[in-house]
């Protein structure tokens, strides 16, 4: 996995500038290493999902595990999303449009930022002696307002952008655009508060990470620790 992203992920760059005064055969080329990238990307995501084979109990009472395993099903869902947009015929439809913002927060407030938030969670207590955080059902919170936030988020953006993509390519019988540039901004004004709203959420849920943090690291415990002995140089 690691090493196939090295080797390919940066061939894939293309795929951002479709459509545009890049030559036609560089576009192509991102968009082959981008299809290829599914392999090895899911590959990742089956792999980290896998490794909970036997232990699917343990989600009903470690919150930290759903932060894992949404994380990763968002990759999934992103490095699925990405080549699919570097397809030609369907990125004519999504370029430009909200569908690219949709598909990047899907990445970075899905993927990233749930695994960010469950190494937080899992390195802070041990940070100040303890077995756990502070309040552990404030960890369950903050995780389905977080979810509940990024699929509003997400899925606001989505819809904005496929309509968005539609009405730019809409056409009368004489060839003139059906819609305005401006109409087609107006239409998403809806979404744009479901986006506020999501995003609302998930800052909410990170105030919640960090009160519980500074409450678990306000009285830290000492830890008993052994110092292993340097062994003694030889003459």
């Amino acid at each position: 996995h690691f090493w196939a992203l090295i080797a390919v992920y940066m061939w894939a760059g293309p795929h951002h500038l479709h459509y545009t005064a890049l030559p036609d055969w560089v576009q192509s080329l991102g968009m082959v290493f981008s299809l290829i990238l599914l392999a090895p990307s899911w590959g990742g995501m089956i792999n980290g999902i896998m490794t909970l084979s036997g232990a699917w109990h343990k989600l009903r009472s470690d919150p930290l595990l759903k932060f894992m395993i949404v994380s990763l099903s968002f990759y999934g869902m992103a490095t699925f999303e990405g080549p699919m947009m570097s397809i030609k015929t369907v990125n004519s439809l999504s370029h430009y449009t909200d569908w690219g913002i949709a598909h990047v927060h899907s990445g970075a407030l899905g993927w990233v930022g749930f695994i960010t938030m469950g190494s937080i969670y899992y390195i802070i207590p041990r940070m100040a002696g303890k077995k756990q955080m502070w309040n552990m059902q404030l960890v369950d919170i903050h995780f389905w307002i977080a979810t509940i936030g990024v699929v509003l988020y997400i899925a606001a953006m989505w819809i904005a952008g496929l309509m968005q993509g539609l009405m730019w390519r809409a056409v009368n019988p004489d060839g003139t655009l059906t819609y305005t540039f401006v109409e087609g901004v107006k239409a998403t004004y809806p979404y744009y508060v479901v986006r506020f709203t999501g995003g609302l959420l998930y800052l909410s849920g990170m105030l919640l990470m960090l009160y519980n943090t500074y409450k678990t690291l306000r009285n830290p415990e000492p830890v008993d620790t052994r110092i292993p002995l340097l062994a003694p140089a030889h003459a």
